[in-house]
């Protein structure tokens, strides 16, 4: 957020459980999925508070690819994503003064073709274990990424483009 020029920043996480309706279209369950949390916040907030929150998931053939529960589902993950390319989705809801925007931007990521010892070897880092896709492009994951159609950050987890916009739509003057 500095790099928007935003100087206060408090982080609440959300504490309700994630969860969305079943069969929703990938940029509609990021939407639903910010939302949620975004009000969520909002609700322990003081009224004049400005909260931002993001969901991020990694899409590939029609499924989801959330952060991992444990080692062998992260391998799993990257096994599926090795040599291909695959989609991620990230949700965005601003409230501010009991407006909410929400917006879901995508980016296109490819990924070289990973050796079983390069999966393991990363995997013992313990960077994949938090992250959509079991993987940060921010990070060590970086060597794996061939290329990346659309807003890094988004990959990364907060598309910046987007959220400036929504703020300035919100009438928070950056930079």
């Amino acid at each position: 957020m500095e790099m928007l020029g935003v100087k206060e920043l408090v982080v609440r996480p959300a504490e309700a459980e994630e969860k969305a309706p079943d069969g929703l279209a990938p940029a509609e369950l990021v939407r639903a999925l910010a939302s949620h949390k975004a009000r969520e916040v909002a609700l322990r907030s003081d009224p004049g508070d400005i909260v931002v929150a993001a969901d991020t998931i990694v899409w590939l053939e029609n499924r989801v690819f959330g952060k991992p529960r444990d080692e062998g589902e992260a391998a799993a993950m990257l096994r599926a994503l090795s040599g291909r390319t695959h989609e991620v989705f990230t949700g965005v809801s601003v409230i501010r003064a009991g407006q909410e925007l929400t917006r879901a931007v995508r980016s296109e990521v490819r990924f070289r073709a990973l050796s079983e010892r390069e999966i393991a070897a990363y995997i013992a880092t313990g960077e994949p274990m938090d992250k959509a896709g079991a993987y940060g492009a921010q990070g060590k994951a970086a060597l794996f990424v061939e290329s990346i159609t659309g807003d890094f950050f988004n990959v990364m987890g907060l598309p910046l483009c987007t959220l400036g916009l929504m703020l300035r739509e919100q009438g928070v003057e950056l930079l």
